[in-house]
């Protein structure tokens, strides 16, 4: 068994993007490099890539919970601490706090209104849900916040707002490197 391992979520079709999200780039970094940075900048020495690149989906098309699903399956890690591929403003400080709480509390925390990032721990609670028969079944699979409602779980405020803006489309890209842009001038 792994202890906290870093997941980065890369499996999404980016059908609204038009182009892969995690290819894009922002500082000669694709996101999907800043995310596995961001992660082992927090601490964590083993960062997994959830779709077509490293750890590929046990159930294919059932979102995010699919992807922890088989990073679950696959990795058999102690606790998670989940990013999406497209939160290229998220800092360390700010997951930093997410993975304090979570390792204190043993508890799945994510901020308010967003359930990822998420410091997820693996318990028998996360066992029973994953166990669930037909879990699985429909064109999307179940929601996190499906997940979160069969395991304990505490909602945190996030000190920075802006780290969890992201990026779904080609105009909400140009805000982000304009964004960016400013910060850097």
């Amino acid at each position: 068994m792994n202890s906290c391992l870093g997941v980065v979520l890369a499996g999404g079709k980016s059908t609204r993007m038009g182009t892969d999200k995690a290819q894009l780039q922002l500082d000669n970094q694709t996101l999907l490099q800043r995310s596995q940075v961001l992660l082992k900048d927090c601490g964590i020495s083993n960062v997994v890539v959830s779709g077509q690149s490293q750890i590929s989906d046990i159930i294919v098309e059932q979102g995010p919970v699919g992807g922890i699903y088989s990073i679950y399956k696959q990795c058999q890690p102690q606790a998670m601490l989940i990013i999406p591929v497209d939160l290229p403003l998220l800092t360390p400080s700010v997951l930093t706090q997410l993975k304090s709480i979570g390792e204190l509390s043993k508890k799945a925390v994510h901020f308010h209104q967003h359930s990822l990032p998420m410091y997820l721990p693996v318990s028998a609670f996360l066992d029973t849900f994953f166990a669930k028969p037909n879990l699985f079944v429909g064109t999307k699979g179940p929601s996190i916040r499906k997940m979160l409602e069969h395991i304990p779980n505490q909602v945190i405020d996030v000190s920075d707002a802006k780290a969890l803006t992201n990026v779904n489309s080609p105009e909400q890209w140009r805000k982000i490197q304009s964004h960016y842009n400013d910060q850097r001038n």
